[in-house]
Formats: C-alpha cells, sequence, structure tokens
C-alpha cells in the first residue's frame, strides 16, 4: 500500500486547512483484474463542526481489503459556510480522476461516500455536481465535469435541512439565520432529478440524532427521477454507528453486529455498477 497526504489550497486565515489522505494499493501488473480499481472518496461525519475520526481511515482500510482504492477527505467545517465543503469535494473527486492513469484507478469508478452530515457533502456533490456554482469555483465551462461522482454511498444521512433535519448541521453549514430559500434549496430531496448519480444509502430506524425519514425522503425522491438506489433500514442502531464493531467503537453501545454487514453489502453494490 501507499499512503500520501494530499494538501489543498486553502485560504490564509484558515488554521486547520482541507487535505486528503490517498490509500492505493499497490498493483501487481500481470493480475488482469487489477490494473486498474475503483476508488472511493470518504467523507467523515462530524455536524460540519468537525470531521470524525471514527469514519475515515479504518473505512479506508476495509475497501482496501476488498480491492478498491480509498481517499479520505478532511474538509472544512464551520465556521466555514456552504458552498466551502462542497467545492473541495468537488476538488477532490476532479484530482482523483486526473491522477486516474498514474493512481491505476478506472476514470469512470470513481465514488464519494459520506457519514452523518458527511453524507449531505457527498449527496450535495451526487444532486448538485452540474449546478454553475461549482463550475465557476473549478474554473471549467461546458463539457464534461469531472468532479461529476459515478455514485454516491450515504451513511445515515443528513440530507433534508427541514423538518426532519440534524439541526447543528444545518446551523454549522449555513449559520443560525440562515434564509429559508437557502435551507430549501439544499434540502437535498428537492434536489434530485433524472441527472442525480445512483445511491446505495443505510440507516437506522431508531437513529435518534438524524431522522431515518432523510434516508426514506431521499430514496423516495430518487425513484420517482427514475435514479437507481439501494436502500437498507436496520432496525436498531444509535446514530454514528460507522462500521459497527470494536474497529471503530468507543463504547458498547456502538456494536451492532446486526447492522454490521452493510460494508459487505456497500462493496457489492459498487462491484455491480458498470463503468
Amino acid at each position: 500500500m501507499q499512503f500520501s497526504r494530499i494538501p489543498f489550497l486553502s485560504k490564509p486565515q484558515q488554521t486547520d486547512p482541507p487535505y486528503m489522505d490517498a490509500y492505493l494499493l499497490d498493483t501487481v501488473e500481470a493480475n488482469p483484474y487489477f490494473s486498474a480499481r475503483p476508488a472511493v472518496v470518504i467523507c467523515p461525519g462530524g455536524g460540519y463542526e468537525f470531521v470524525s475520526e471514527r469514519e475515515g481511515e479504518a473505512v479506508a482500510m476495509r475497501f482496501l481489503a476488498s480491492g478498491f482504492h480509498a481517499f479520505v477527505l478532511q474538509y472544512s467545517v464551520a465556521p466555514a459556510r456552504f458552498p466551502t465543503a462542497l467545492c473541495e469535494l468537488a476538488y477532490a473527486v476532479q484530482t482523483v480522476r486526473q491522477h486516474a492513469a498514474e493512481w491505476k484507478i478506472e476514470e469512470n469508478r470513481i465514488y464519494v461516500m459520506g457519514f452523518s452530515a458527511g453524507g449531505h457533502l457527498a449527496a450535495s456533490l451526487g444532486t448538485l455536481w452540474n449546478d454553475p456554482l461549482l463550475e465557476r469555483a473549478l474554473g471549467y465551462g461546458a463539457g464534461p465535469k469531472p468532479w461529476k461522482p459515478d455514485g454516491m454511498l450515504l451513511c445515515y444521512p443528513v440530507l433534508t435541512l427541514g423538518a426532519f433535519t440534524h439541526e447543528g448541521s444545518r446551523d454549522s453549514l449555513l449559520g443560525p439565520d440562515a434564509p429559508q430559500e437557502k435551507i430549501a434549496a439544499l434540502s437535498l430531496e428537492t434536489r434530485v432529478d433524472a441527472s442525480t448519480v445512483p445511491a446505495f444509502i443505510w440507516h437506522t430506524e431508531n437513529d435518534g440524532a438524524v431522522p431515518v425519514e432523510n434516508s426514506l425522503q431521499f430514496a423516495a425522491a430518487l425513484r420517482k427521477a427514475g435514479v437507481s438506489f439501494e436502500l437498507h433500514i436496520y432496525q436498531y442502531g444509535p446514530h454514528g454507528i460507522s462500521l459497527c464493531d470494536k474497529t471503530t467503537s468507543y463504547e458498547e453501545k456502538q456494536l451492532v453486529p446486526d447492522a454490521a454487514g452493510w460494508m459487505d453489502l456497500a462493496i457489492r453494490w459498487i462491484t455491480r455498477q458498470q463503468a
């Protein structure tokens, strides 16, 4: 395995500038199955207030063990506001795609994954990848958008900023006095259309921090728009359970073996996607 830290351009006043950690498997040239591999850019959660360690490297290691390259994005959080983190994720995906040949990545199989508020970030790129805002921010005009992900994996995600939102994530992203029109514009169930990328989603029914309606409403919007998706709702599990086992658990309630199979399902979903 090769590891490197990729710094991003940042504003001088930023005390914690963004960066991306790259975890690249060594390629055996004689193996025809792994001359190039899919890649996943992971956005840990943290309510747009911090970036959780529990949803970063450990998750990347699981992808490596399954034959995928993985990247963990340390994106900007409050006091940074929208669209800072979204532009950073778009730049991250663009960077991975631009280095696809060098890093032995299948350039049409680059996925974004997000946990909790990181799910909102990943889904923002999955729904808003063709928004003129990103064209201006990344300096592209007409033509293919290299920051468009090929799919998104959303783990107990914040998706709506409306009635079922996680208020802390919303306030950190937009500020506590955000106008209603901006809140509505970033309630992502309202932004799904036929151009939205395919999705894998999982949640727990009794999530007490981010209601399961976030995933249910988003899945319904995907269905209405004719976008392919896979949705798994587990009966039990508190918010923020990550891999659901001792690898990422700080306390006993985060050990949820009945939900731990989500990672295998996610890997199978990626494997089924066509380039």
